[in-house]
């Protein structure tokens, strides 16, 4: 018998210009209640009006980071969902701006295991970032734009690292 998923029964906001996005999110969310939106004025008016567990919020297209604003003055946790803005420079306001991870679209087939990765911190008190950096180490982003990503924002990856640990530390 498996385990039944973190997933199940919760109520997801997902928000992309792209329609097959939308439509394989919902096939990878049978657990969940997936209600979509396809532009920033019809997911910002469904984020105000009606309670979500969680966002999943495509940054290009639909002004993404203006939505994580509005989720994060909700209290509902928004996954980043990108191809188009997938840089470090992304990355970093993602977290800066209060993103619980930050998923490229090429994983998309992992969304699950990413978003059961962010309930289950939140059910223990640590970072969704921790299992995030699990899922997609330093290696698979140097692949994608070269082994100096993080040089540009050396000072913010000291303190998000520092941030991790002390949130791993509390937890243990």
């Amino acid at each position: 018998m498996s385990e039944k998923s973190l997933l199940t029964g919760k109520r997801i906001l997902v928000v992309d210009d792209e329609a097959d996005i939308l439509e394989m999110v919902k096939e990878l969310l049978p657990m969940c209640e997936v209600v979509t939106a396809s532009n920033f004025e019809e997911a910002r008016a469904l984020l105000i009006s009606e309670p979500f567990d969680m966002a999943i919020l495509d940054i290009m297209g639909v002004n993404g980071y203006a939505l994580l604003e509005t989720a994060r003055q909700k209290k509902v946790p928004a996954a980043m969902l990108t191809a188009h803005a997938f840089t470090p420079t992304n990355l970093v306001r993602s977290i800066k701006e209060g993103a619980v991870a930050y998923i490229p679209k090429e994983e998309l087939s992992n969304l699950v295991a990413f978003l059961e990765d962010i309930l289950k911190a939140a059910k223990e008190g640590r970072s969704p970032w921790e299992p995030w950096q699990e899922r997609l180490p330093s290696s698979y982003f140097e692949k994608r734009w070269g082994a100096a990503w993080r040089d540009i924002e050396e000072e913010f990856w000291a303190r998000f690292k520092a941030s991790i640990q002390a949130k791993q530390d509390a937890s243990s």
